[in-house]
């Protein structure tokens, strides 16, 4: 992957950027780790799990029009630094006796670091056709997300060992830090014509709800961009279950503990990252006849290989089915994502991206519910068939709407 060395080598905004979300994913992957782990073991039950997922996702649904409305009018450079800051405060909080002890804090915390991350992440990807030059556009999104997944694998598998072995508070404390380091690359970041988004987002008098339902009708005026919302919607039918499956098939049904927890999540990293690899080396070649239809393929492989997990007798068939899971589902978010990149104007581009980040986590929510609720009553193997059929079900009519003609290429967005 030589393109993305010599992007970091000589983008200075975009090594920046890079260096920032190396630290302060990994960081974020101890907290998940750790709060499940402290969960599930004061608990032992799926419920709680799900409960502790729907207090995440309410807050990211709830903070996702207002931060793209702000990522399209103010400077996303410091509101990004802002959520950092936010963020780093109330990771480090965990460590507090008082707050492990008690699981409604645990919850009030997860909610309010969920709610600063759309900020954050919606304004990374906002920024990125800022920071690299169209022809490292490809470059840049491919090693975004591949990062995403190397960090998975590392900050999970780490996670996992080290709250085994040190406790948790030093995964909170880690957390903590990262996101101070975040707010340090991103402050580092400078552009000729700064950080806010183009002159037609930011004339005018602000009005919120306003702004919000403009970015809404540009979303469902381009049927691709809609048609990736919807994509990603299908995704957290199932993926919300699956997030939490993860944990009970940890803990519950090949008993490892937080070092299974762990090792399931960094064989899904594992995957992500060999599909990222594949979506990266594919994509300039494909055209835009050859995504979809890789879409398609990639999205039915991901549903069939997570059904194989949840029906795998032995741990390590388990580890390598969801890792083939990840690989399909990889390939399709690089090849997306680009196009979502390509295609959408810089003034909307704040609230496009917020708005799947909401349409995602509204479906996760019930999906998180669905799951903690069943896992009262049916096996998690049971669960996660279900949970397969629905992304396969995702792949099934990506394709058939592509035969039929409904999602066509979008016009060049304009300068």
């Amino acid at each position: 992957m030589s393109d993305s060395l010599r992007l970091l080598r000589r983008n200075r905004n975009y090594r920046w950027t890079w260096l920032g979300q190396v630290v302060s994913e990994i960081g974020d992957h101890f907290n998940n780790v750790a709060v499940l782990a402290l969960v599930i073991e004061r608990t032992g039950s799926g419920l709680a799990v799900s409960t502790l997922m729907v207090a995440r996702a309410v807050p990211a649904v709830l903070a996702g029009p207002a931060a793209g409305v702000a990522l399209d009018r103010f400077d996303r450079r410091r509101i990004m630094i802002g959520s950092d800051l936010v963020r780093a405060v109330v990771a480090l909080a965990f460590v507090l006796p008082a707050v492990q002890a008690q699981g409604p804090v645990l919850y009030v915390l997860s909610g309010l670091l969920m709610f600063a991350s759309p900020f954050f992440t919606s304004g990374r990807a906002a920024i990125l056709p800022t920071i690299a030059s169209p022809r490292e556009l490809h470059a840049a999104n491919s090693l975004t997300q591949n990062t995403q997944s190397v960090t998975l694998t590392l900050g999970t598998m780490l996670a996992g060992f080290a709250v085994a072995q040190l406790g948790y508070s030093w995964a909170f404390v880690l957390n903590g830090l990262s996101f101070l380091f975040s707010a340090a690359a991103v402050w580092a970041l400078r552009a000729e014509g700064g950080f806010r988004p183009g002159v037609r987002a930011a004339a005018g008098v602000l009005q919120p709800l306003r702004d919000y339902r403009d970015g809404l009708r540009y979303l469902a005026s381009v049927p691709l961009l809609l048609g990736i919302a919807l994509m990603s919607v299908g995704w957290a039918a199932g993926g919300g279950a699956a997030q939490i499956l993860f944990a009970l098939f940890g803990e519950q049904v090949f008993r490892r503990g937080a070092a299974g927890i762990g090792t399931i999540w960094g064989f899904a990293g594992v995957g992500l990252l060999t599909g990222g690899m594949i979506g990266h080396l594919a994509g300039p070649s494909l055209g835009f006849r050859g995504y979809k239809r890789t879409v398609a393929v990639s999205y039915l492989t991901h549903g069939a290989a997570y059904v194989a997990f949840s029906l795998s007798g032995s741990y390590g068939a388990a580890l390598a089915w969801i890792a083939a899971s990840r690989v399909g589902m990889a390939t399709t978010s690089i090849l997306n994502n680009l196009q979502l990149l390509r295609h959408t104007p810089d003034e909307y581009r704040g609230r496009v991206f917020s708005t799947i980040e909401s349409l995602r986590w509204s479906v996760m929510i019930v999906s998180f519910a669905l799951a903690g609720v069943a896992s009262q009553h049916v096996s998690p193997r049971s669960i996660g068939v279900v949970a397969g059929l629905l992304g396969a079900t995702t792949g099934g009519l990506w394709a058939l709407f592509d035969r039929l003609g409904k999602l066509p290429e979008p016009r060049p967005p304009q300068a």
